[in-house]
């Protein structure tokens, strides 16, 4: 046909490609009777049930490969491992051969699982779910007769879970796989490779695989004589802890940190029981939220869990001593009498041991005991030596002498200042002093400790004379009178 010729249309009587279209036609149907003859060639005859090995004492040798897929979820309350799994099985049947060049050079055929021998492997270590593999695909035959089966499964494997250093803590679970009936010497299981193959693997937001390695061992189990063989894929995984770092670390740390607070607020306030309370509240929820996590066994107690309960301990500890403080605060000469041990220790015991030094200057000798006619002319004497204990104070005959012109300085200004136009007296006369209103001058007890403390120089009270001036005042209104 010349270039300038016209092509015919396409359908027409002169349209080349249908010229090639009876051969195209034809070889699919060769291939297909290929199939067709290869299919009746390979099952007319074919036991699915027996093993395919030429004699029964032969053993089939299966070499067995794990690919993980996704780790689903591990729940420590139950303690389970959830996988999804894709259960690598290859093995070789004698009856499955046949010649690629008598069936238009078919090398291969995928066939249902169903029409086969397959080997009834499972997992030994379920906890939940099915056994076996449910969803059955199709294997891949090839003309050599090796059969290459790879079906998916969702398993639930059991594990022991160890919380100890939760959420900072790291699991070892096992998966355990072998057959169910057939013995070593009916199938023998071969590892395809040492590791579980992760290039399929779908990262989980909770936990990272850091090792999973599998292991082949024969065990003889009490049931049978026989010994099993198995492959145990071990997947080290470790949890990431930055969820419970934020939502339950930190904030227990915190609610920890208030309990300190409770000391600092003053008693008056009224909210020191309060925060007890709210702390200790607190407290409780987060251990309650930690016992639904962890699983219910009395092996181990995660350190969180301790941490907490020691926490509440101390919570509780600071409630008994805040009651206390304030019952003690709220105290008064009105309201109580001070007992003789808290006489004892904080008047005798603690001013000893905190300033031994002073009690070992004004302790040389014990005198009489402290009373209030003991203080008036002609009791006990301006001139006695001995140092006399008043509620726990041992008081020198310097102090006793001072302490006697106070009292003699107070009567003297009762009786003379009858009428209530004096507001206020003032005792030291032209040097620097303090007015005393009536009826309100010093008890025994705080002059007392007036006294010891211009003795050792520690008064800076404005009320505060020398004990020279107290002296020299009271033989004034003694010469007067």
């Amino acid at each position: 046909m010349g270039e300038g010729a016209k092509r015919p249309p396409p359908g027409t009587p002169g349209d080349p490609s249908l010229l090639s279209c009876p051969t195209a036609s034809a070889q699919r149907a060769s291939h297909i009777q290929a199939e067709d003859r290869l299919f009746k060639h390979l099952f007319t005859g074919y036991n699915r049930w027996a093993r395919p090995v030429p004699n029964t004492s032969d053993v089939v040798i299966v070499r067995f490969g794990l690919s993980i897929a996704q780790l689903i979820d591990v729940d420590e309350k139950n303690q389970m491992m959830t996988t999804n799994v894709w259960l690598k099985q290859e093995w070789s049947d004698y009856k499955l051969r046949w010649n690629p060049a008598d069936f238009d050079n078919i090398t291969s055929l995928r066939v249902p699982s169903e029409m086969i021998w397959i080997p009834d492997i499972v997992l030994y270590n379920n906890a939940d779910g099915e056994f076996a593999v449910t969803h059955m695909t199709k294997a891949h035959l090839f003309s050599s007769g090796t059969v290459h089966w790879v079906p998916p499964a969702i398993y639930k494997s059991s594990c022991s879970i160890d919380v100890t250093f939760f959420p900072f803590d790291q699991q070892n679970c096992k998966m355990k796989f072998g057959s169910w009936t057939y013995d070593k010497a009916k199938i023998d299981l071969v590892q395809m490779e040492q590791a579980v193959d992760l290039k399929d693997y779908w990262e989980s937001g909770e936990w990272a695989i850091v090792n999973a390695t599998g292991t082949y061992t024969s065990k003889k189990y009490d049931c049978c004589a026989e010994i099993y063989p198995d492959v145990t894929y071990a997947f080290v995984i470790r949890r990431l802890p930055l969820f419970y770092t934020v939502n339950l670390i930190v904030p227990c740390l915190l609610i920890s940190c208030l309990t300190v607070l409770v000391f600092y607020l003053p008693s008056d306030c009224g909210e020191k029981i309060t925060l007890c309370i709210s702390v200790l509240l607190s407290l409780t929820v987060f251990l309650l939220l930690i016992t639904e996590i962890i699983p219910s066994t009395s092996l181990v107690i995660p350190l969180i869990g301790e941490y907490l309960l020691f926490t509440m301990i101390f919570v509780t500890l600071s409630i008994v001593i805040t009651v206390f403080v304030l019952n003690v605060h709220h105290r008064s000469p009105g309201t109580h009498n001070m007992p003789h041990w808290v006489r004892v220790a904080f008047l005798g015991c603690v001013p000893r041991w905190l300033c031994p030094s002073y009690h070992c200057r004004s302790s040389p000798s014990v005198g009489v005991p402290y009373s209030h006619a003991g203080l008036h002319p002609g009791t006990a004497g301006p001139k006695a030596k001995a140092q006399v204990p008043v509620g726990g104070l041992l008081l020198s005959p310097r102090i006793q002498k001072a302490l006697e012109g106070v009292h003699y300085i107070s009567d003297h200004l009762r009786s003379e200042d009858a009428d209530s136009s004096v507001s206020g007296v003032r005792v030291w006369g032209a040097s620097p002093g303090c007015l005393y209103p009536p009826g309100r001058e010093p008890s025994a007890l705080r002059v007392v400790a007036w006294v010891n403390a211009v003795s050792s120089g520690r008064s800076h009270s404005p009320w505060s004379p020398p004990l020279e001036s107290v002296i020299t005042c009271r033989e004034c209104l003694a010469g007067s009178s």
